[in-house]
């Protein structure tokens, strides 16, 4: 395991992280706000989601690979996907090549639901992103990146 890292109190290291901060408490207040506005658990959101970032990337979304991204043990999932399913925001299908196995997608639905609170939100980042050059865009999504890559590291280590 790697040491440490010193803090520079002075540099602009610092700073940076705590605008992190400031936006990923921003970000989590406006979610935990929309999720009790559609009577959903904050757990229900994120598993919304992880689903939605599958269907973007093509990922097979199962229930065992929902409950891995959400840290859920079998029984969680199955309650949170029966729940879901009750608010038909999320459908099971059966594979059409292994018909053991359960698929899960998001329901029209949910996206529509989404977009009616998330997409002025989106709109604004999209807008604000194609102000910038793309040199800077670049760099803003290595940084980003890397950022990912820390916490998933430091996730790893927690457990």
């Amino acid at each position: 395991m790697a040491a440490e890292q010193p803090i520079d109190e002075a540099g602009p290291g610092l700073h940076v992280a705590h605008q992190l901060r400031a936006l990923t408490v921003q970000l989590d207040l406006l979610t935990a706000d929309f999720a009790q506005r559609n009577g959903l658990h904050p757990t229900d959101l994120r598993a919304l989601i992880c689903l939605l970032d599958a269907a973007r990337t093509g990922t097979t979304a199962t229930p065992g690979w929902l409950g891995r991204q959400l840290g859920l043990n079998s029984a969680g999932t199955t309650a949170l996907v029966d729940r879901l399913e009750r608010l038909g925001l999320v459908r099971r299908a059966r594979d059409d090549r292994d018909r053991r196995r359960v698929l899960l997608a998001v329901d029209e639905r949910a996206v529509v639901l989404g977009r009616s609170f998330f997409g002025p939100l989106l709109g604004q980042v999209v807008a604000t992103v194609r102000e910038l050059p793309e040199t800077e865009v670049a760099t803003i999504s290595r940084f980003l990146e890397r950022m990912q890559e820390i916490v998933a590291t430091r996730a790893e280590r927690a457990n």
